[in-house]
């Protein structure tokens, strides 16, 4: 949409917003809900125009109002997750494409080194694991390292450890993406390894109806990740129309608002993990776990982004 059609479509709401202020609480929130709206819509399409300035300015007086009346901006919290960040994620999907690429190649490499290679399993996953999983299948239980812990200890654990390898890979881009593209290949070759240990024991159909129960979310959202780290390093390295500099702060700040809303998917992966994944359930349960997730991720980051930014356009 022309940044005059925006204008012209908007300005009567806009002008009624300023010259009929509310105390009414829900009224107040509905506004700025609306007006939110907006101002994303402008800061995505026209960062620099005065009209984006008008509408910061005017949604920063609301969101005082918001605050004397004591009401919580529930309203910018639903904001982010249903517009702002599906418009932004849009922005990167080349980036996802490039991500998702790097991270098959690795897991293809990881397969084939170790069909040719039989040290190569325990080089990329430690003696320490592999020496236990060996032992845990001659007790009839190849998965049975989903059980070494408590619950809420491993909930913990997993999430954060997630977490921090999903800010590592992001916080990697800044070395001009080399970083982000090192933790991509890394964590494929280690997946493409795994999976190739058990399918060589015959448990590949076991392996992937236990592990890609929360793997589904997990690997996901590492490779999103890695979208977040290459979105900031490719701003870095073609900074197009702006200096380099302010290409890489909206490059930043475009990235890691994509890494923070990984978060909630980890906690939902460690969930998973750590409450579900040790449970023995039926194939058609795990696989319509998997299906769901997978669904979701499909959907939210790929399928939404592009619908939204469709309707959108005039």
């Amino acid at each position: 949409m022309r940044e005059a059609l925006f204008v012209k479509r908007n300005s009567d709401k806009w002008r009624d917003i300023e010259q009929n202020p509310t105390r009414d609480p829900d009224e107040l929130t509905d506004r700025f809900v609306e007006l939110t709206d907006d101002l994303s819509y402008a800061r995505t399409f026209y960062p620099n125009a005065n009209v984006t300035r008008y509408l910061n300015g005017l949604a920063g007086q609301m969101h005082r109002g918001l605050m004397q009346n004591r009401r919580d901006d529930r309203g910018r919290f639903r904001l982010f997750w249903q517009y702002e960040l599906p418009l932004l994620f849009r922005q990167s999907h080349r980036m996802l494409a490039l991500a998702a690429a790097i991270f098959l190649v690795a897991c293809v490499l990881g397969w084939v080194s170790a069909a040719h290679d039989n040290t190569f399993v325990r080089l990329i996953l430690g003696d320490g694991y592999v020496n236990m999983t060996l032992e845990n299948i001659k007790k009839g239980d190849p998965l049975g390292v989903y059980n070494s812990s408590d619950q809420a200890t491993m909930f913990v654990q997993i999430t954060m450890n997630n977490i921090f390898v999903a800010f590592r890979t992001f916080i990697f881009g800044l070395f001009a993406s080399v970083g982000t593209i090192a933790m991509l290949f890394y964590n494929g070759v280690m997946l493409g390894s795994f999976q190739y240990f058990f399918y060589e024991r015959g448990l590949l159909i076991d392996s992937l109806l236990k592990i890609w129960i929360h793997g589904t979310l997990e690997i996901s959202a590492i490779v999103i990740a890695g979208c977040a780290g290459l979105t900031v390093g490719n701003s870095l390295l073609f900074p197009g129309t702006y200096t380099r500099l302010e290409s890489f702060k909206r490059g930043v700040k475009q990235g890691l608002k994509i890494a923070i809303g990984l978060v909630p998917i980890f906690i939902t992966a460690g969930f998973l993990e750590s409450f579900i994944t040790r449970m023995t359930l039926p194939p058609v349960v795990s696989g319509g776990i998997i299906l769901i997730s997978a669904t979701f991720i499909g959907w939210y980051f790929v399928y939404y982004p592009i619908h939204l930014n469709r309707k959108l356009q005039p």
